[in-house]
């Protein structure tokens, strides 16, 4: 049986908070990569 090799890569994320309570995350190593959320968890989704 042959098992599957999994790479992990570890990227620095931020996570912010607007001025209208909305959670904002992005990885600065990318452009233009972000995403937000009402909450932490639905933002990282």
């Amino acid at each position: 049986m042959k098992t599957k090799k999994t790479n992990i890569l570890h990227l620095p994320i931020l996570v912010e908070q607007d001025e209208d309570n909305f959670y904002i995350v992005s990885c600065p190593v990318f452009k233009g990569c972000h995403s937000y959320g009402k909450t932490i968890e639905e933002a990282l989704d």
